[in-house]
């Protein structure tokens, strides 16, 4: 294993192509393949797949990406430690989040980044909360966003945004007439709708339920999916009811497709973290994002 074989994975993983990274690195494209193939051999594993558009990351080489990535960094710095314009980290931020703050907030905090340092490149692993904590603690992510605390060795968690979880029901006579009368009792004899099994608002949901007096092993689940659309359109389409956040159901609350019920008077809230790990280097620019977070908590408290 040496640097350059090193360089080349880790431009191959941003380009998605061997000739673009023979192209940048100067080089043969059978020099580059040459390079990965030897990397292969050495580590065990195989790195890429390839299609006739794409080459894709395995999950050995997502593993590896990082590790790569922080080598590449410091050769870099250790070049240009003398030079009068040394060059700054790879501009690449990696971030695993559930999916609640990967589709609902992250959008707007990526652009707002974005104008300040324009040639961020950000790459986005969608996954549940379990996951997020767990690529950001071996070290498979940057920095991650989830729905709850998982705790793991050398991560912390930094509560940034308040998100309100609802009762989400078919719109049907019957749930109209619940919705009158403002009465959660008929959760015990409803289908539930719920997420997989690491999500963090499963979690908070199976907390408020039992707090309404729902025994979990008296819940009847019908569906179990992993991601808050299909969720969605499973309510939507009579499957059964759910807990979801507010932020996923606001289009279908507006459009009448679903009926909202609050958990608790006043509203139950949880809280999205962001995670990092103290155990890993990070680049300056993932560190000036996760200050811009930070700032944001502090001026505001929590959004």
């Amino acid at each position: 294993m040496n640097i350059k074989q090193l360089e080349a994975f880790v431009r191959i993983v941003k380009n998605k192509s061997f000739s673009q990274t023979a192209k940048e690195l100067y080089l043969t494209q059978p020099t580059v393949s040459s390079y990965i193939s030897s990397l292969e051999e050495d580590l065990g594993v195989q790195l890429f797949t390839r299609t006739t558009k794409e080459v894709h990351t395995t999950s050995e080489g997502e593993q590896i990406y990082l590790y790569a990535k922080d080598i590449v960094n410091l050769s870099n710095k250790i070049r240009n430690a003398f030079k009068e314009e040394p060059k700054d980290d790879i501009n690449e931020i990696v971030i695993s989040s559930s999916s609640i703050p990967g589709q609902y907030l992250l959008p707007g905090m990526l652009a707002n980044f974005s104008k300040r340092f324009p040639n961020t490149e950000f790459r986005i692993h969608e996954t549940d909360s379990k996951g997020a904590v767990t690529d950001v603690a071996e070290h498979r992510a940057d920095i991650g966003f989830c729905g709850t605390i998982i705790p793991k060795t050398a991560c912390t968690f930094l509560p940034f945004y308040e998100d309100e979880l609802i009762l989400v029901t078919p719109n049907t006579p019957y749930y109209q007439k619940m919705k009158e009368s403002n009465d959660l009792a008929f959760l015990s004899k409803a289908d539930f709708v719920m997420r997989e099994q690491g999500s963090g608002t499963k979690q908070e949901a199976l907390k408020i339920l039992q707090q309404n007096g729902l025994k979990i092993e008296d819940m009847k689940v019908v569906a179990r999916f992993g991601n808050t659309g299909a969720v969605m359109l499973s309510v939507k389409e009579g499957v059964g009811v759910a807990v979801v956040s507010k932020l996923a159901a606001r289009a279908e609350i507006k459009n009448g497709d679903v009926l909202a019920f609050p958990l608790q008077e006043g509203g139950y809230f949880r809280k999205i973290y962001m995670v990092s790990n103290s155990n890993y280097p990070l680049s300056k620019r993932a560190k000036s994002f996760i200050q811009m977070i930070q700032n944001h908590v502090d001026k505001r408290k929590i959004i």
